[in-house]
């Protein structure tokens, strides 16, 4: 049989393990998305400086203003179409790491109340008699907290998802705009 301190020691030495290898878990998710983000960005770079010079030789060589006018206006909706797909695959790099995070969160958060709950049986069984109010009181004090966090968490999904409903609302009336300028634009010529 365990003594009461030493079982306090296990339970704070499988917490902390437990708390770094969530860490370790979070810092692995972090940077990955990281690195998704920036080989977004260094591949939109890329194709922004070649389709600009080539934009550029295009409009230098036009011969007189409505030829550039009509260029340019050509050139409106596919780089409308291109900031959106940026926009969109940003939005799913935060959204998956998002849900990572959150994945990663529920788990330890019942992982740890998993340990507490074994922690708090294993330590009554060698309470002295008549603590069994304030055992329970800890459990409840348990329960209780678990049921703000699925509250939080449900709220924090609901945020999520109104967020996503919101980013790709206005995607799509910003390309609807620029489809609208495009069209008004090949309509004049």
């Amino acid at each position: 049989m365990f003594a009461i301190p030493e079982q306090f020691s296990n339970a704070t030495k499988a917490n902390f393990e437990s708390q770094f290898a969530l860490y370790s878990s979070l810092t692995t998710k972090a940077f990955e998305s990281i690195e998704k983000l920036v080989e977004l960005n260094i591949t939109a770079a890329k194709a922004t400086l070649e389709e600009s010079s080539i934009a550029t030789k295009q409009l230098l060589s036009c011969k007189d203003p409505q030829e550039f006018f009509s260029l340019t206006a050509a050139q409106a909706q596919p780089t409308a179409e291109k900031a959106m797909s940026y926009s969109r695959q940003l939005a799913a790099i935060a959204t998956g790491t998002q849900a990572e995070f959150s994945k990663a969160a529920e788990f330890q958060i019942a992982e740890t109340n998993r340990k507490v709950i074994s922690l708090v049986d294993e330590v009554s069984k060698n309470a002295p008699a008549g603590s069994e109010n304030v055992v329970a009181a800890i459990k409840a004090s348990i329960g209780n907290a678990n049921a703000g966090y699925e509250q939080m968490s449900k709220t924090a999904k609901q945020a999520k998802e109104a967020l996503e409903t919101n980013v790709n609302a206005a995607v799509s009336q910003f390309t609807q705009a620029a489809q609208n300028v495009a069209a008004r634009t090949t309509a004049k010529r």
